[in-house]
């Protein structure tokens, strides 16, 4: 198949490194997309492991019982950006204001989910399988939302990708994934003084590696690494304004916003950010949770300016294994709760407000006494985004054993 002016002028891959090197699915992706006039949607998914503190992520500054539980790690009402006169954000996130006041942000408080572990390991399992409680879940939802979504004759490499050096349990399934370490980092073979020397194919050097970029299977692997190759990503610029702070969660970022300005066919992505296990010492307006929810903030911020115009057909989510307790702990922390605060950003969604009930926290509103209750299960907000965004219905496949039907959602899209 040709590729006409049109069709290679649009394709900014394409652009970057001429027909001759273009695998095949490229091109025949990059024509359908023209000449249907469809764009692809995308859903990013970001998980901060280690449980972080949603009471003091979204600040419930109008709830007295908040600063009576929390003496020392409290975020002031002086100090909160205030978002409707109840809640506010932690002034950390001050990153996300802008797109808070232009309603591509959306929050939803007690979330999480329903299972009543609080074993890191085991909640966040059972957030990557969509099936709480349920250990023998051999798949991730991220992967199984993908089997009944529309995809070009020839899928292309990239449709399912997690940033990190391996696939997670969230992206694991009959679904082909990958998992890009490093985009600017090609190793295929080895570095320094163990370097093997280049192999003539692609597929060779793949066999030999033991640090490569990409980690999948499959001649899809190997065109990948081919189209990587040929755009030399290291020479990528970010869009004015986007300013990615240093450190593995902004890298990854900006190279997920490089793979998906690419035009590489990208459809569900996945991220971590780690360092939300604070028992000791949490802070407040500064200290660990301050630290870490401003290089949240910051990259999310950043890769939502890059992205420009694909902002419109990208939804962002956010969540994290559980929150934390109601009451500050004798060390200044917090310990392993139950509901927690979920993000969701996007050009399509109804912004600008908190969703989900709140529970209060008063001794008789807690969960078993000590946590924040939860009233929305995190698949109903992950549900609609792959039934309104993505356009997969079958979300009894997707979330098994749960109901939910878009007559329960939150509305959170137009």
């Amino acid at each position: 198949m040709s590729i006409t002016r049109r069709i290679f002028l649009r394709n900014s891959a394409m652009a970057a490194v001429g027909t001759a090197a273009i695998p095949s699915f490229l091109t025949r992706a990059a024509y359908g997309a023209v000449e249907s006039g469809t764009r692809t949607k995308r859903l990013v998914v970001i998980f901060q492991r280690g449980a972080a503190d949603g009471l003091n992520i979204v600040v419930p500054h109008g709830e007295p019982a908040y600063y009576a539980m929390r003496p020392s790690i409290n975020i002031p009402r002086k100090s909160v950006i205030d978002l409707d006169g109840f809640f506010g954000l932690h002034p950390s996130l001050a990153a996300f204001q802008p797109l808070w006041n232009q309603r591509h942000l959306a929050i939803v408080h007690a979330a999480g989910s329903p299972d009543p572990t609080r074993s890191h390991f085991d909640a966040q399992d059972f957030m990557e399988s969509g099936t709480p409680g349920l250990k023998a879940t051999d798949d991730g939802w991220l992967n199984r939302c993908l089997h009944d979504l529309p995809a070009p004759a020839d899928k292309s490499a990239f449709r399912a990708i997690a940033l990190g050096p391996s696939l997670p349990r969230i992206l694991s399934g009959s679904e082909p994934a990958l998992a890009v370490n490093n985009v600017n980092d090609f190793g295929v073979g080895g570095r320094g003084a163990n370097a093997t020397p280049m192999s003539n194919t692609f597929e060779a050097m793949y066999a030999q590696s033991v640090d490569s970029v990409l980690h999948g299977t499959g001649q899809e692997t190997f065109d990948a690494v081919r189209m990587l190759k040929s755009a030399d990503p290291s020479k990528y610029k970010p869009a004015a304004g986007a300013d990615y702070p240093k450190g593995r969660f902004g890298d990854s970022l900006k190279q997920l916003a490089q793979l998906i300005k690419a035009n590489l066919g990208v459809q569900v992505a996945f991220a971590d950010i780690g360092g939300w296990d604070h028992h000791v010492n949490e802070g407040s307006t500064q200290g660990q949770i301050a630290n870490v929810l401003t290089e949240f903030s910051q990259s999310l911020a950043a890769f939502w300016t890059d992205l420009g115009d694909l902002r419109e057909d990208t939804v962002v989510v956010t969540m994290s294994e559980f929150g934390r307790t109601a009451r500050e702990n004798g060390n200044r922390g917090t310990d392993h709760g139950h509901a927690n605060v979920m993000f969701v950003m996007s050009g399509p969604v109804k912004g600008g407000k908190v969703y989900g009930r709140w529970p209060g926290l008063n001794q008789s509103q807690l969960y078993e006494g000590r946590d924040l209750a939860l009233t929305t299960d995190f698949r109903q907000v992950l549900g609609e985004a792959v039934y309104s965004h993505l356009g997969n219905r079958a979300l009894s496949e997707v979330f098994p054993g749960f109901e939910n039907q878009p007559g329960k959602f939150l509305r959170l899209f137009a």
